[in-house]
């Protein structure tokens, strides 16, 4: 792993694998602070210091982008492929809370959970780069992307179901519920509000691209072990074949 993330960083990336560690370190951060306080009954988004380092952490998401925007040689390439990053690099909370504008709870809680999707898009970009395996890197990054999904769901799920779904007593009812979403089997947990119904759709969904990705990198890997065992029995065949002396 040492030996990967040197060669991220300094081979591989340059300064741009400095960056995005970074990015990473940062993501992850939000990530267990806000599933320390959606644990413990705080809601983290009223806290100023939360608010105050959301703010920093999308300004140097916001540098990262512009910087590697202006380095870029194709920089419509790298806006199309970059795009959702730039999405999810904007403080929505912040400027929302500056110029007092209101929405529906559900749709200012979904807007607060902004940061654990950037958390997840960050960690899916990160590993995919550590792997050198094309179709091993689309499998790790949407494996990643996947857990990630059934991890922030959960997390939204028990906030906002806890209160108004009798089934949901405590987060493992939540993640048990997102999980079995996921696997497509479904649980006996039935979403309540709005927000759940529509989770509940997204991580069926994302469930069942999983098998087709799947098939893909198993596939590659058996092609990849017929290669090394063909080019085995090659060099046995290239061994044992008797040397004709020269006349």
């Amino acid at each position: 792993m040492k030996s990967a993330l040197s060669d991220f960083v300094w081979e591989k990336k340059g300064i741009y694998g400095i960056l995005h560690v970074v990015i990473l370190l940062m993501s992850l951060f939000l990530v267990i602070s806000i599933s320390i306080d959606t644990f413990k009954g705080i809601p983290f988004y009223t806290q100023t210091s939360y608010m105050k380092v959301q703010l920093w952490i999308c300004i140097w998401f916001l540098f990262d982008f512009v910087l590697e925007f202006f380095l870029a040689q194709h920089k419509w390439r790298y806006l199309r492929s970059h795009f959702i990053f730039l999405l999810v690099a904007i403080p929505y909370q912040n400027i929302i809370a500056y110029y007092g504008w209101t929405f529906s709870p559900e749709i200012t809680y979904m807007l607060r959970f902004i940061p654990l999707l950037r958390g997840g898009y960050a960690l899916a970009i990160v590993v995919g780069w550590l792997t050198h395996n094309r179709a091993s890197s689309l499998f790790v990054s949407y494996l990643t992307m996947l857990l990630a999904t059934v991890y922030f769901s959960s997390l939204a799920f028990f906030v906002l179901e806890h209160k108004v779904n009798s089934l949901v007593v405590g987060y493992g009812d939540a993640l048990w519920w997102a999980f079995m979403d996921v696997t497509t089997v479904g649980s006996n947990i039935i979403a309540v509000t709005v927000t759940g119904r529509v989770l509940s759709v997204v991580l069926a969904a994302l469930g069942m691209m999983m098998f087709p990705i799947f098939t893909v990198y198993v596939t590659n890997l058996i092609q990849r072990s017929n290669d090394q065992k063909n080019k085995y029995y090659q060099q046995q065949t290239t061994q044992q074949e008797p040397v004709v002396p020269q006349r």
